[in-house]
């Protein structure tokens, strides 16, 4: 099954950016789009130690060259209605990403992940962008189910589904390669009943 039609929720700009979420003043979420790659680039390489621990696709974005094919990807799958990866934007500067992994149709499931640049930790930004994410997820895609899967030591990481009330599932063992080992990861998800009953 496919999406078959376009998200209401992302009607609102057709200009440069192809769709923006508020969250609030100075803060919102945007399609990231090829003429975004010296940012995605500037704010992966400035938080490059603290975002390499838990993320394994870091030490291969070595110039700004390396994005435009990643962000093609990302386009492509936006297009064909399988997910987006959304920049966040604070105070007009690109200091994350948050977006789906391929939505599942048939089973109306996707999987969430995101990053944050080590400056603009500890914020609530977030807890809002993945707010925002599950609304579009829950009350416009109308899917069933989110999960979210994190190296087991990353703390930061998971205090987002906890906050959200995102239910432990347990733990995937060798989850993951990050570099030279595997590591375990921790797995949370959300119903679509628990966002409703909210």
């Amino acid at each position: 099954m496919t999406y078959a039609r376009e998200p209401l929720f992302f009607k609102e700009n057709k200009g440069d950016i192809m769709f923006k979420v508020p969250l609030e003043e100075d803060l919102y979420l945007h399609l990231i789009e090829r003429h975004h790659a010296s940012e995605l680039f500037a704010a992966v390489h400035h938080s490059r130690y603290y975002l390499r621990r838990w993320l394994p696709w870091v030490d291969a974005m070595k110039s700004v060259h390396d994005y435009p094919p990643v962000i093609d990807a990302w386009l492509q799958q936006y297009a064909e209605g399988r997910g987006f990866q959304a920049g966040i934007r604070k105070d007009g500067a690109l200091v994350g990403v948050i977006g789906l992994h391929d939505i599942d149709w048939g089973n109306r499931r996707t999987s969430l992940g995101y990053w944050l640049s080590e400056h603009y930790t500890g914020q609530g930004i977030m807890t809002k962008a993945t707010q925002a994410v599950l609304s579009i997820v829950f009350d416009e895609y109308q899917l069933n189910r989110v999960q979210i899967q994190c190296g087991v030591n990353n703390y930061e990481s998971q205090a987002i589904p906890k906050r959200l009330e995102f239910r432990f599932e347990g733990i995937v063992r060798d989850g993951e390669w990050l570099y030279d080992h595997y590591h375990d990861l921790v797995q949370f998800s959300l119903l679509r009943e628990d966002w409703q009953q909210r």
